[in-house]
C-alpha cells in the first residue's frame, strides 16, 4: 500500500496482512506517516538488503508486526534478527527461477515463513508467475506465502494448488490488483477474496 485513502478502502476488506514495501527503487516507496490498523490485520514490512539498524528504526516507528526480506539475506542475517526480535514474524522471499535449488531453504530454519515469488529483473513486482508445480515435492514443512504474477482469474487454480500443497496459507496479491504502482483497485481485490472463500 502506498495511499493513505486507499488503505481505508483496503481495511474495510479485512485481509489478514497489508504490506508496505520500504525499499527506494520501489514505485511502491511508502514514505508516509506511522498509523493505525485493527487488531485483526498484521501490518508487514517489506525490506530489501537492508541493515539490521534501518529495519529496527522502521519496525519501531510504524510498528509492524511481520518483516518481509525481499532481498539476498543470508541465514546467519536472518537468525541475528530472530534472535534479537523472537517475538516479530520473518518472511523470508525466494525467487523461483528454472533451477531453483529447493533444498536451501532448510537452511533458514529461523525465519516462520517462506515467500515464493517469481524470478525476474527486479526484488518482486515484476507481475509474472513461476510454475506452480515445483511447490508440490517442497522438502520443507514451513508455511509458505504464495506470490507472483497472481491474477484475478487464478481463484480456481489456487485452490487446487493449496489441496495438494497445505503448508500455503496466505496469497500475496500485489501487481495484478493495481490500478497503479501502490493503488489497489479495491473492487477487484473484494471480488477476488469472495470467490476464493466459496
Amino acid at each position: 500500500m502506498k495511499y493513505s485513502e486507499n488503505l481505508k478502502e483496503l481495511v474495510s476488506l479485512k485481509p489478514g496482512y497489508i504490506g508496505f514495501i520500504f525499499y527506494s527503487k520501489s514505485p511502491r516507496y511508502y514514505m508516509g506517516e506511522n498509523f493505525s490498523l485493527p487488531e485483526e490485520i498484521q501490518k508487514v514490512g517489506v525490506f530489501v538488503n537492508a541493515s539490521l539498524g534501518e529495519i529496527e528504526g522502521i519496525m519501531k516507528k510504524h510498528q509492524l508486526q511481520v518483516i518481509q526480506l525481499h532481498g539476498d539475506e543470508s541465514v546467519e542475517f536472518c537468525k541475528e534478527f530472530k534472535a534479537l526480535h523472537p517475538q516479530k514474524k520473518i518472511w523470508k522471499s525466494f525467487s523461483i527461477g528454472n533451477s531453483f535449488e529447493f533444498g536451501k531453504l532448510n537452511e533458514y530454519d529461523s525465519v516462520d515463513a517462506i515467500l515464493f515469488d517469481t524470478k525476474g529483473e527486479n526484488y518482486g513486482g515484476n507481475g509474472l508467475k513461476f510454475d506452480w508445480k515445483l511447490l508440490e515435492s517442497l522438502p520443507i514443512q514451513k508455511e509458505i506465502i504464495l506470490s507472483g504474477g497472481i491474477h484475478p482469474k487464478d481463484v480456481v487454480k489456487i485452490k487446487e494448488l493449496k489441496e495438494r500443497v497445505p503448508q500455503i496459507t496466505t496469497i500475496d496479491i500485489n501487481s495484478r490488483f493495481e490500478l497503479e504502482p501502490g493503488r489497489k483497485n479495491i473492487e477487484l481485490i473484494k471480488e477476488f477474496v469472495q470467490n476464493l472463500k466459496r
